[in-house]
């Protein structure tokens, strides 16, 4: 009788659990998201661009994005462009009659496309050589400047085709030129005579255009170099406008075009371009005397606009949040707009008089179109995709703060599991962000990379630490870790971890550590110096050896400013006291380590030194899996659910039950796609 009792019982908590419609990896493959909108300069709509998953059938390539229009008098939402198609870069002619985007709708490169408001067809606006990576209409006129890429070495199609095909690494880049093209000449000028153009903004007079360039056509330089010039079209010329130090964002003129604000780095060796600037367009003064509107805010700028000629719009992370502010030229403080917790605002805010138009997303939905008026300051929410999430149960999701052994703020974001019962411990996986200058925002937290919702549905804690040296807490914050990777920064996730214990929440026996580049340095970290912490580790493009990635990575010189602010020989040691490889010996965590083979950020021998000195001296189980045609990160999407599933399986057989931790679960992923 006991017996059937008890299997009564357990059969009760078993569908009980099971029966519940709970997000999974294959969820993630059915979301549509907003990931780009854009207002008409008259205000009364808004383009957007709808990415939708492409099927596995499919095969690898791109997701699908679909064109539409809101008209937000009338609430009428127009599919213009649907299909199999890739666009991104959404933008409004002049004029407001044509949408324009990029995309390779009937080219083998990336060119521009519009189409009229009235509707027909898509056509092509340009037919360059190369891809076109940006582009901005010139203010009442049918031209538009363009940066595209110009090859500097000719290729003899006869020696390629008998297998001369030898590639000379960093030389002959090609050239990032900016360019002027008349729609109705059909002419093309280049206007840079030197350097590699990033970004470009027009003043609204036309005559001027705000230009980031940097020495070389390199991702370094691209992060590390680029300086703010005025390019006149009329004479082909670039003059520095002002020498910002290292890193450097956005732009916005001013309505009348006599100020540029932009957001940047303090000096070079800041992490985070997250302060706030203004320049006037005559500009004579050296950077040192510019004022940073923002100097002491806890917080990170990310985009920035003009509410009129005297006062700066400017969203920022702060924290977890996302917050709207304005502040004047002449004014000593900021004035909120949009407090924090109502929306995580998702790339640039685009602006038609006192609406503010983006994408945004939730802690319970992924991105949609959101308005925000700056006269009542009022937010609204556009578009309703995913209606099938309200099915779903999901763990609640809120904002966690502790204090560092040190005594230092450390906050972050916790994902309980779904139907949590208090007084009982749970298995739980510490997501990792990358960077470290990023952070975790309160909004939607579910990707193939980021187990969130998912690994709730599974009975498990989701915490997602904002760990020092992340961006959202102002500039001291983001270089607390300098020359001190790996240490103190990772001490503040094992004092979340006691926290959470403390609180009696998680089972600090069954927790796990996983995440993606900084986050992969991390989870290598907890597989080898802290391993005594972890059960479990998923290290995803990440570093093991800080003195070979110094020598293999494509950013050298923003791993030498922002972060270690030495050269390797002049403190290997400390270099190699913070590399994970140097600790295998310390290894009892069962570690999974995944990796594109193309990546060019974290090498691809990062996962394999990693994955061999454990194999060597570890003495838990260890598997490497490299994903073919993928860098840093996974785009396609066969690649993205074997990872979500993959990393699900490592955490569970580890995490939960009595498993045998000198085995590991199936090489195979069941991937239930037939």
């Amino acid at each position: 009788m006991k017996k059937t009792a008890s299997f009564l019982a357990w059969f009760f908590v078993f569908t009980c659990l099971y029966a519940q419609d709970v997000m999974t990896s294959h969820d993630l493959f059915r979301i549509e998201q907003v990931v780009e909108s854009a207002i008409s300069p008259d205000g009364k709509r808004i383009a957007y661009i709808l990415n939708r998953k492409r099927p596995f059938t499919d095969g690898k390539g791109a997701d699908y994005r679909d064109l539409h229009v809101l008209n937000l008098s009338t609430g009428e939402d127009r599919a213009y462009l649907t299909g199999n198609n890739y666009l991104y870069s959404l933008g409004w002619t002049s004029d407001g009659s044509r949408m324009t985007f990029l995309s390779n709708l009937d080219s083998r490169t990336m060119q521009l496309y519009g189409m009229y408001l009235d509707g027909g067809a898509p056509y092509r606006i340009t037919n360059l050589p190369a891809s076109v990576s940006e582009y901005e209409w010139r203010p009442g006129k049918n031209q538009v400047a363009l940066i595209s890429s110009r090859s500097t070495v000719s290729v003899d199609a006869e020696l390629r085709r008998m297998g001369f095909d030898a590639e000379v690494f960093e030389e002959g880049l090609s050239e990032r030129n900016l360019y002027l093209y008349d729609l109705d000449t059909r002419a093309l000028t280049q206007l840079n005579r030197e350097g590699a153009v990033y970004a470009i903004r027009w003043n609204p007079q036309g005559d001027k255009i705000a230009a980031q360039i940097a020495p070389n056509n390199l991702v370094d330089d691209s992060y590390m170099f680029k300086k703010i010039h005025l390019v006149d079209p009329a004479t082909q010329t670039a003059t520095r406008l002002i020498d910002n130090p290292g890193k450097l964002t956005e732009m916005a003129w001013s309505p009348d075009g006599r100020h540029l604000a932009f957001v940047s780095a303090v000096d070079i060796s800041d992490p985070v371009s997250s302060s706030l600037y203004v320049v006037a367009a005559d500009n004579t003064q050296p950077f040192e005397k510019l004022r940073n509107y923002t100097e002491g805010f806890e917080g990170s700028v990310d985009q920035v606009g003009w509410k009129d000629n005297e006062t700066v719009l400017f969203s920022a992370h702060e924290s977890v949040d996302v917050t709207i502010s304005e502040i004047g030229l002449k004014s000593k403080k900021r004035k909120l707009l949009l407090e924090g917790g109502k929306v995580v605002i998702a790339g640039a805010f685009g602006q038609s008089g006192a609406t503010l138009a983006f994408t945004g997303n939730t802690p319970a939905h992924p991105n949609e179109v959101f308005t925000f008026s700056l006269d009542t300051q009022s937010l609204r929410r556009h578009t309703h995709y995913n209606d099938w999430l309200a099915g779903k149960k999901m763990g609640k999701q809120v904002k966690v703060s502790y204090k560092a052994r040190d005594g230092l703020r450390i906050d972050g974001l916790l994902i309980y599991p779904v139907d949590y019962q208090e007084g009982t411990r749970y298995p739980m996986i510490t997501y990792i962000h990358g960077g470290p200058e990023s952070c975790e925002h309160n909004g939607w937290s579910t990707a193939y990379s980021k187990w969130g919702q998912v690994a709730a549905g599974q009975g498990f804690v989701v915490f997602m630490p904002n760990y020092r040296a992340s961006s959202g807490r102002g500039v001291a914050f983001s270089k607390a870790d300098q020359m001190d990777l790996g240490d103190e920064e990772f001490l503040d996730v094992i004092d979340g971890i006691d926290y959470l214990d403390k609180q009696g929440l998680i089972d600090k026996a069954r927790v796990g550590m996983g995440g993606g580049s900084y986050g992969g340095y991390f989870a290598a970290l907890a597989a080898t110096r802290y391993s005594e912490h972890f059960a479990a580790s998923v290290a995803f493009v990440g570093v093991s050896n800080q003195i070979s990635k110094r020598h293999t990575t494509d950013i050298p010189y923003e791993d030498y400013y922002v972060h270690w602010l030495i050269w390797t020989e002049e403190n290997i040691e400390l270099m190699y006291d913070r590399s994970p490889v140097k600790y295998a010996n310390k290894n009892q965590t069962p570690t999974l380590i995944l990796h594109g083979k193309e990546d060019p950020r974290v090498n691809p021998t990062q996962s394999l030194e990693l994955y061999r000195q454990l194999k060597m001296h570890g003495k838990a189980p260890v598997r490497l899996v490299w994903y073919p045609g993928e860098g840093h990160g996974n785009r396609y999407a066969a690649a993205q659910l074997d990872y979500s599933l993959r990393t699900m399986q490592w955490f569970s057989y580890y995490l939960k039950g009595d498993k045998d931790r000198s085995q590991m679960p199936p090489m195979e992923v069941e991937y239930g796609l037939k």
